[in-house]
């Protein structure tokens, strides 16, 4: 039988990026780049629809094709910033109403600190209306019961974890937001990377190597498999803000 033409050409990218995996110049080069984008805040250059979003543009990338693979109606977003994040996945889920693909899909910001010209610009967006925002830690219970209750009815939930990178913290993110995950679908962790860093690489920061997202994914896998980590889109991708970060819930 012959093999869909689309089938092949993805497996044919999963196949590039293995073998990327194994260049060991274009990993240097990579680990070079990861650090010098660091110093250089290259992350702060980019805008969605007009508002900032800090992510690199191989995160966003990797994001819209998890968007379009899980079809989701609840996308679930901690760390909020300048709203670019939230505004990303509302249009996204506008999209996949347009094509028939959702009936009705929502996003949950949350942030312990939403600054009112941030709060302002982002209610007067045109696609503010699929956005909920939550002004508090994530890892407070009340916060935690009222995402609980948006996400009740919710068919496939998409989780995104992008606030404070320290270990507790995000371990605490993960113990109370990745059950709601559907089966299929993704938390997303973000600046694993920081673990990749020189010592010291970051200043005024209470997160580093041995204290971030990454320590906190691999605590969380001592007590969980209900997730795998999905290489793929690091691999093909070359870069990425979030190495062993693309957590895929598999049952």
């Amino acid at each position: 039988m012959q093999q869909d033409p689309l089938a092949q050409f993805q497996q044919e990218a999963v196949d590039r990026g293995v073998a990327y995996k194994k260049n060991a110049a274009l990993q240097s080069a990579r680990k070079i780049f990861f650090e010098e984008i660091n110093k250089s805040k290259y992350a702060y250059n980019f805008f969605w629809l007009g508002r900032p979003i800090i992510q690199v543009p191989q995160d966003l990338q990797a994001w819209q094709e998890i968007i379009w693979q899980v079809k989701p109606d609840l996308i679930i977003e901690t760390g909020i910033a300048w709203g670019g994040s939230i505004i990303f996945s509302a249009s996204m889920l506008v999209l996949l109403e347009a094509c028939g693909e959702i009936a009705k899909g929502e996003v949950i910001g949350i942030d312990i600190d939403i600054r009112e010209h941030n709060k302002k610009a982002i209610l007067a967006h045109p696609l503010s209306k699929k956005i909920t925002m939550f002004e508090g830690s994530s890892i407070d219970e009340n916060i935690i019961n009222k995402v609980k209750e948006l996400a009740k009815n919710k068919k496939r939930i998409l989780l995104g974890l992008d606030s404070n990178h320290t270990h507790n913290h995000v371990l605490a993110e993960l113990k109370a937001y990745a059950p709601l995950v559907s089966v299929g679908s993704y938390c997303v962790v973000a600046d694993t990377g920081i673990e990749e860093l020189p010592v010291g690489a970051l200043f005024n920061r209470p997160w580093g190597v041995g204290n971030n997202p990454k320590t906190a994914i691999d605590e969380f896998f001592k007590d969980n498999n209900d997730f795998e980590v999905d290489d793929t889109f690091e691999a093909k991708f070359i870069f990425t803000s979030a190495p062993g970060g693309y957590l895929k819930r598999v049952k």
